[in-house]
């Protein structure tokens, strides 16, 4: 299996994951495939949804809320995280930028029309709260480059710095770092050619300095973007996802 976001077989990895425990509404591609940035020997990140049955939900022994499988194929190693419905609904409803990148992802492997709905429904998740997430990821993989100095910890500190950015501009989801370089440094592209080469690349090029003044500037760039937002404080598709919740865990 390549690991080039572009010739994911989609129906190789349908095939691959095997059978599930219980029905799922969606799988897609995250990671660094969707960010727009894969290695050669990146992992293959699928994320999704599934549905558990009323009575593993009511009754005394209850289902798990959240499934994790990792296996490897074709050298590739493949990770498979699911959460519940309602889980997920919840994780949607707060200032979580990852589970909205998760269910908007272009790379879908499994679809249902309870997806359709969940896609639809996202943009009334998203609130000028979400600056705090990518606020924060892009601190914690900032504080990751400094103690290791290598690529994959940097590219993730621009990409969701510039995501934050352009969400609170635009109020649209924008996970693939490919279509956010307007506006960032001009040696990304350079950068995310040399993590295709080897998923854990030391930096060469721009020196320290630079990064470091060009994180600030993008850090001070989202605060910005945050204060003059029009995205609203609060979310508004809660009844919606509870009506969707209901139907398909009766359904």
């Amino acid at each position: 299996m390549t690991r080039d976001m572009r010739h994911l077989d989609y129906a190789e990895l349908r095939t691959i994951m095997g059978e599930q425990p219980y029905p799922l509404v969606f799988a897609t591609v995250s990671g660094a495939h969707l960010y727009g940035f894969p290695s050669r020997d990146s992992d293959v990140d699928l994320r999704g949804v599934h549905v558990l049955p009323a009575a593993e939900v009511v009754g005394l022994r209850t289902g798990p809320e959240t499934l994790d499988r990792t296996w490897f194929e074709n050298e590739a190693e493949v990770d498979l995280v699911t959460h519940d419905l309602a889980k997920f609904a919840r994780l949607m409803l707060r200032r979580n930028g990852y589970v909205l990148e998760q269910v908007l992802s272009p790379l879908v492997v499994i679809s249902t029309p309870e997806h359709a709905e969940l896609v639809e429904l996202a943009g009334g998740c998203i609130t000028r709260w979400h600056a705090h997430h990518y606020r924060g990821f892009a601190k914690t993989q900032w504080e990751f480059f400094l103690k290791n100095g290598e690529l994959k910890p940097l590219l993730y500190t621009f990409r969701v710095l510039l995501t934050g950015i352009h969400l609170m501009r635009t109020g649209v989801v924008q996970a693939d770092l490919r279509e956010l370089l307007d506006g960032a440094p001009a040696y990304l592209p350079e950068l995310m050619a040399a993590k295709a080469e080897a998923e854990h690349a030391p930096v060469n090029g721009p020196s320290g300095e630079r990064l470091s003044e060009d994180v600030t500037r993008l850090q001070t760039t989202l605060d910005e973007a945050e204060q003059a937002s029009h995205l609203p404080d609060r979310p508004t598709a809660e009844p919606a996802l509870h009506d969707l919740l209901i139907r398909t865990r009766l359904g």
